[in-house]
């Protein structure tokens, strides 16, 4: 599909940065944050306050895609002074900004802690129902189900896309088996937003962000099929010394 203008919300973050500079041509780009004095001038940069609904509007006029990354990725923030109005009024207010000036897709950046209810043992489906084990993931839950309701007019694609642990693991660490087996790579989770961006889709798709762990926390074989998502790194591989994390 063409793709069109991308507009990155939350482009100074970890996730943000390693999307935007991973691509050689950023013309296509407008990156949004608080603080765009650490985005590229080769982008078209947007100062971007997600609790201010005109703003949103602005940022999302002549888009095509929206990949909304802002958020308090705290998962214990505040709720009432964080959580609240960035995660909650922030997402909703990005979604209607998006339908109001005609975005074509939009891809919401949820979170594995929307899942973190369930146990440890229990691999998660793309198709199981959120079970938040925090008020962080309450937040991301609210966001997928918003993101669902504005499709269904057929008008609009959305995507809710389950990033776990995004990290760079090295050799002879040690993490939780909850954590490795959460874990993407940044180029794993870069390729993940790619395809979300360029699939053929309508409608609502939940997806998951986890490498090819050997245990995964996430399945993905619904990802896989839904958007072609292929991940290259193995958290497990990786802290034993077998590859690199990229």
């Amino acid at each position: 599909m063409s793709s069109g203008k991308i507009l990155v919300t939350g482009a100074a973050g970890k996730i943000g940065n390693a999307f935007w500079q991973e691509r050689e041509d950023k013309s296509d780009l407008r990156l949004a944050d608080l603080d765009v004095t650490q985005l590229p001038e080769s982008a078209q940069r947007f100062a971007l306050d997600v609790t201010d609904q005109a703003s949103c509007l602005r940022a999302c006029e002549g888009i095509h895609t929206v990949i909304h990354l802002a958020a308090d990725p705290d998962p214990d923030a505040d709720f009432m002074a964080s959580l609240l109005p960035v995660n909650i009024v922030g997402t909703y207010n990005m979604l209607f900004a998006a339908k109001a000036q005609g975005c074509k897709r939009f891809i919401f950046a949820s979170s594995a802690q929307v899942i973190e209810g369930y146990p440890t043992d229990v691999q998660i489906q793309e198709c199981m129902a959120p079970k938040p084990g925090n008020l962080y993931g309450v937040s991301k839950a609210f966001g997928e189900a918003l993101a669902s309701m504005y499709a269904n007019d057929g008008q609009m694609t959305t995507i809710a896309v389950r990033i776990a642990n995004v990290a760079k693991f090295q050799q002879g660490e040690t993490h939780s088996p909850r954590d490795v087996a959460a874990f993407i790579s940044f180029r794993d989770v870069v390729a993940l937003l790619n395809n979300c961006v360029e699939a053929e889709l309508k409608g609502f798709h939940v997806i998951h962000g986890v490498s090819d762990n050997r245990y995964k926390r996430l399945s993905i074989d619904q990802s896989r099929k839904v958007v072609g998502y292929a991940p290259i790194d193995d958290g497990f591989e990786i802290l034993e010394g077998g590859a690199q994390s990229d």
